[in-house]
């Protein structure tokens, strides 16, 4: 009966953590990170210097120019002229600049899109870039570079259609905060703490097994809920859009990956402690016992 009590209880240890693993990363993470404007800055700010970012911004700037450009068999050569020196500013501070101010502006609309009730893609509008982008090619006396229109020009990071399926999921994530996190930590102290005490050691040890592997199952989970997220998001952004939003959502979420790495090693120390331990106690228990039967 003790037996089966056990097994039932380590059964349900190792399903709540699992459960509550990737629950509480996801939660903490977007009530500390998504939803921080300087967390959020944090992440995308590097992506300036991202090689698809660059691609896809100087594409960008590069098709708007050329809307307002028809110089007939030269077309091409003028079209890639300036992609390659709209691709070259991307290097330099005044980009860096630009595309920080596009990003707090971005994450505003993130925000309201994720927590308000409309049906609004989630962009980042690159206008401040292009009218940066425009000034300097100006300034360098670059040709047809006072033709670059500044007009909202957005990257989609995620559809409409997605935003609305993520906004439920969203809320009760923020609402939840950090504390199924915390949740996971206290329960695992507290488990480990009450089969010391009221077990024993080798008791402590198996919990502390049955508690890794559920780390471990509940890190997978959380690195499969971040791949199958990235295919939902991306599945909907258009095509010249996709390789800029896949930087950005990987940015956003690096520190997801990271945490899933923390929770597999942690519980993978948890897991070869514990029936290590358990080998070794039972060795020495062995050992003991037929010592008196060896004298």
């Amino acid at each position: 009966m003790r037996t089966s009590l056990s097994a039932a209880l380590s059964a349900v240890l190792l399903v709540l953590l699992a459960v509550l693993v990737p629950f509480g990363a996801l939660s903490a993470w977007v009530d500390l990170e998504l939803d921080d404007t300087d967390r959020y800055l944090a992440a995308v700010s590097p992506l300036a210097s991202d090689t698809d970012v660059r691609n896809t911004v100087a594409t960008v700037v590069t098709d708007e120019a050329m809307k307002n450009i028809d110089v007939g068999p030269l077309q091409d050569t003028v079209e890639q002229f300036l992609h390659e020196t709209a691709l070259s500013f991307t290097t330099t501070e005044a980009f860096q600049r630009a595309w920080d101010s596009a990003n707090r502006t971005a994450h505003q609309a993130v925000t309201a899109s994720l927590h308000g009730d409309d049906g609004k893609a989630v962009t980042i509008d690159l206008a401040p870039v292009i009218e940066e982008v425009k000034k300097e090619l100006v300034d360098s006396g670059v040709p047809f570079a006072d033709r670059i229109p500044v007009r909202e020009t957005s990257i989609t990071v995620l559809s409409a259609d997605r935003a609305d399926e993520l906004r439920s999921s969203f809320r009760w994530l923020r609402y939840c905060s950090v504390w199924p996190a915390v949740a996971t930590v206290v329960l695992l102290v507290l488990v480990l703490g009450l089969t010391l005490v009221r077990g024993g050691p080798r008791a402590a040890l198996t919990t502390a097994a049955v508690a890794g592997g559920g780390l471990v199952l509940g890190a997978v989970l959380l690195r499969i809920a971040v791949a199958v997220g990235r295919d939902r998001v991306l599945d909907e952004v258009p095509g010249t859009d996709r390789a800029g939003a896949a930087a950005v959502y990987d940015a956003l979420t690096a520190s997801l990956r990271t945490t899933v790495w923390i929770v597999l090693i942690v519980g993978a120390v948890l897991v070869v402690g514990g029936l290590l331990g358990r080998f070794v106690a039972g060795r020495r228990g062995r050992t003991a016992a037929a010592a008196p039967s060896g004298t």
